[in-house]
């Protein structure tokens, strides 16, 4: 027997830039560096070429590494039984946490205006979850999760 979900969400990051987009502003950045370093040439300063090549491998080595940070997930599954939050990272996934749905509470922590944090905690142990969401999304999402965690519980002993 299948046992009811009552969330299923998956949480990553957002990323503006597509993979189009970073051709075309590494396509924009390489020729305004050869611009830059045909000037160079004609003044008579050819050292200052090898640091426009290092500067064109920084740029596309972050862009790089961020890329690869957004294909992260975060998936957290609200069932009667237990609350479960996968982690899956670029390189695969991992299991970080699962408890009793009876048992873990959610809390919401909003130190400052602009700030806010989802933590799933059972007795001395915490989760903090939605890490990728904006703080105005993670206050709608600790909502939905203590509503999914309700409604779990209210099954289970309903």
């Amino acid at each position: 027997m299948a046992t009811a979900l009552y969330m299923d969400a998956v949480i990553s990051p957002n990323r503006s830039l597509s993979r189009r987009g970073l051709r075309v502003l590494m396509a924009v950045i390489i020729a305004f560096n050869l611009m830059v370093a045909v000037f160079l040439l004609v003044l008579g300063a050819p050292l200052v070429l090898p640091f426009l090549g290092l500067d064109i491998l920084a740029i596309w080595w972050a862009l790089n590494v961020s890329f690869r940070a957004a294909e992260r997930r975060e998936r957290v599954r609200v069932t009667a039984e237990a609350i479960t939050v996968r982690r899956e990272d670029e390189k695969g996934s991992r299991l970080v946490w699962t408890s009793p749905t009876a048992f873990t509470r959610v809390d919401v922590d909003q130190p400052g205006e602009h700030e806010a944090r989802v933590r799933l905690r059972i007795h001395r142990r915490r989760l903090t979850v939605g890490r990728a969401l904006s703080p105005p999304e993670r206050v709608e999402f600790a909502d939905a999760l203590q509503r999914a965690v309700r409604e779990a519980r209210a099954e289970r002993y309903g």
